[in-house]
């Protein structure tokens, strides 16, 4: 079994590896109706080795995967994107479920334990959660696991070609310190 950096009842959460490739590839393409519009993951080797060597190499990027414990497979994963240090100590969240752990309640234990994660080891303050206004899953996993909504910002990220508008969530850790452990996947 892997050593997860954190485990919840379900999943566990790991870092990226190279070698995680062939599956993270076969379940994005076997998840392409469930992603698209919204994001568009590596599925390929050549996208996932560039993808998860930034990941990897990046000191500004932290990426999870989300795993089921019972068998290790790769529910989804969460990205801490653009890591700010010094006064701000934040990163904006990115994140996608494969369609074979959709529903099942799997990535709001998987984000509930990346927060957690990144308030403790990582020592960061504010996690942020930058999502289409129509992304009801997204929306969703961001309001059940305690995320606020801030503000409305238009054509704030270019995705396939376009600039999306997106609704900004944000969480502290004065926010999660506050509740239960579980509070997050209830």
């Amino acid at each position: 079994m892997p050593d997860y950096l954190a485990e919840g009842p379900r999943v566990g959460i790991r870092h990226f590896t190279h070698e995680d490739g062939p599956e993270f590839t076969a379940r994005a393409r076997e998840s392409k109706e469930l992603h698209q519009p919204w994001l568009f993951p590596p599925d390929s080797a050549d996208a996932y080795a560039r993808y998860a060597g930034r990941l990897i190499d990046d000191p500004t990027k932290a990426g999870f995967l989300v795993c089921e414990r019972e068998h290790g497979g790769i529910a989804g994963f969460i990205n801490i994107n653009n890591i700010v240090e010094g006064g701000f100590l934040c990163g904006a969240l990115g994140y996608g479920a494969f369609a074979h752990a959709a529903g099942r309640g799997l990535m709001a234990e998987g984000l509930d334990l990346v927060v957690r994660y990144a308030f403790g080891a990582m020592g960061l303050h504010r996690l942020e959660i930058n999502a289409q206004p129509g992304n009801a899953g997204s929306l969703a996993l961001a309001r059940r696991c305690g995320f606020r909504l801030e503000g409305f910002s238009p054509d704030f990220i270019r995705i396939d070609g376009v600039w999306r508008d997106h609704e900004r969530w944000a969480i502290t850790a004065e926010m999660v310190s506050s509740r239960p452990a579980d509070a997050g996947t209830g």
